[in-house]
């Protein structure tokens, strides 16, 4: 597991390949992330969207934006913890994700930048 925080938000993220919904053959690799958002700071904080880097080992860099995560923007209370879990389609057996979360301090409507840190992405076959 990887975590970062940043300006009192912590990001957490394991990872896991789904072989079951993966093809080798064709070079498509699943991997699914779960990510867990805890709030470390006095004020409530809202994420509004995502901003993401995935990067194969082949050289492929996507980025993708959109509003919230996994169809939500939720708001997250002080001390409280959001978790959810998506999934990223490689074309290689290796890669790396990492990106930032736009964030919304509820007490003032300030902006936050949170950073999603860096984490690997590995079929278990690589790592033997």
């Amino acid at each position: 597991m990887v975590q970062q925080v940043t300006e009192g938000v912590k990001i957490m993220v394991e990872t896991y390949y789904q072989p079951g919904q993966s093809n080798p053959i064709n070079s498509q690799y699943l991997f699914a992330y779960r990510i867990t958002i805890e709030n470390l700071t006095i004020y409530p904080v809202k994420l509004v969207s995502r901003h993401w880097h995935i990067i194969d080992s082949n050289g492929t860099h996507r980025e993708v934006e959109g509003e919230g995560v996994v169809g939500m923007q939720p708001v997250i209370g002080p001390g409280d913890t959001y978790q959810y879990t998506s999934a990223a389609n490689l074309q290689s057996d290796m890669g790396k994700m990492y990106g930032s979360y736009l964030m919304e301090n509820l007490f003032n409507k300030k902006k936050l930048r949170i950073a999603i840190p860096e984490f690997q992405l590995i079929t278990p076959a690589k790592m033997n």
